[in-house]
């Protein structure tokens, strides 16, 4: 390929994972194209996103490094002061608080569509050439570049090509990277709803037989929720009328912040692990949930996506540091080795949590009911957990 106009980096899909990959290495003086197949709509303060994150402390530094955290959480973050986890099968609660580990808060629950947009208006200023609406319909690349076609015509040449275009990636799957898959026959029902006891900036998580069940505290003592139920009743229970949802939902609670009514729209999703089987091939990286899908239990889907990012600027960093290539063929290939493991342990885990807590069989009920406790107990096994799912 001709090195003539060829980019540094292309950025293919401008999710939230996407656009901050493409800030954090135009951070680091980059060259980089971001192509998105839709131009992501203003969020508007009026109309809340269902689609929350439970966002942690080292995703906020990412974004602070290149100057977007201060206004997201100026805008519309709510930060959580505490969780507590406890098993509808009885046995001792897990709680964690931000006081005991030293913090000013365990998190900041924020919306996908404020940080969509408050990305966005980052990219040009950045240096990022944005191509929306566009579209990647084929790839060629060699050993030190990769070429895709755009369907509006044109082509983008640059030294790496990085996958952030979803589960359905396009450019993994015009890479040859293939995935493992497995459908949890589960949907999560979202939403948001107001709780007649303070929510008191404490995300709660009650383990279920049909699932875990998430209530996130927001502004204005508003929790947003994450019910996973199996699929045909996640259909039932979002569809039914206000008053029945109530009922519903408040039970499923265990009546732990009173009446809990809704008070907006309800959407359901459907629920499954998948892993790709690389995170890299050739001169394509893949990253978000292009390479990584896991349960929402944990709320740690877009953070290890952003750790993807993390650890990639900081490589970036580090070549820059000893005068050495940020591309290198090995230096890619230890990213990949490293995110490839961590995302699947984390995938697993949180596939083993919900398949021990999801079910009624007596065995796993007996066993289960004292792990939150014996976790509890122990301030440093608590800690760790802790810090693990934090990025600390």
């Amino acid at each position: 390929m001709s090195r003539r106009d060829r980019r540094d980096v292309v950025v293919v899909g401008g999710g939230v994972v996407g656009a901050a990959c493409a800030l954090a290495l135009a951070a680091q003086d980059l060259d980089v194209v971001l192509i998105e197949a839709r131009t992501p709509a203003r969020w508007s303060a009026d109309a809340p996103d269902l689609r929350v994150y439970a966002f942690a402390h080292d995703s906020a530094g990412l974004l602070g490094a290149f100057g977007a955290w201060d206004d997201v959480r100026a805008t519309r973050a709510h930060a959580y002061r505490r969780m507590q986890v406890w098993d509808a099968g009885g046995g001792s609660e897990l709680a964690f608080d931000a006081d005991a580990l030293g913090m000013r808060e365990l998190g900041w629950i924020v919306e996908h569509g404020l940080l969509v947009d408050r990305l966005w208006t980052r990219l040009a200023a950045a240096g990022v050439d944005v191509r929306a609406p566009a579209r990647v319909e084929a790839l060629e690349h060699d050993a030190d570049s990769v070429s895709l076609r755009l369907d509006a015509g044109g082509r983008v040449e640059a030294r790496l090509a990085i996958a952030a275009d979803g589960a359905a990636s396009t450019l993994r799957t015009l890479a040859g990277i293939g995935t493992q898959s497995r459908d949890y026959a589960q949907a999560g029902v979202v939403g948001y709803v107001e709780s007649a006891l303070p929510h008191r900036d404490t995300a709660w998580q009650r383990f279920l037989a049909t699932g875990p069940l998430a209530l996130l505290p927001c502004d204005g003592g508003r929790s947003s929720i994450v019910w996973t139920l199996p699929v045909e009743e996640a259909a039932r229970v979002r569809d039914l009328d206000d008053a029945s949802f109530a009922d519903a939902l408040t039970r499923a609670s265990g009546g732990r912040l009173g009446r809990l009514a809704p008070v907006s729209a309800r959407a359901a999703f459907p629920l499954r692990r998948q892993l790709a089987d690389t995170q890299l091939q050739g001169r394509v990286l893949v990253i978000g949930d292009a390479a990584h899908v896991v349960h929402p239990l944990a709320g740690q889907g877009v953070n290890l996506g952003l750790r993807d990012v993390i650890g990639l600027a900081d490589s970036v960093a580090d070549a820059r540091s000893r005068g050495a290539r940020w591309d290198a063929p090995q230096r890619l290939a230890r990213w990949a080795r490293t995110r490839r493991s961590e995302n699947a342990v984390a995938a697993h885990a949180f596939e083993t949590i919900n398949r021990v807590y999801s079910t009624e069989a007596l065995l796993p009920v007996l066993l289960r009911s004292h792990a939150l406790g014996v976790a509890g107990a122990l301030p440093p096994l608590r800690n760790l957990l802790w810090k693990r799912a934090a990025g600390l």
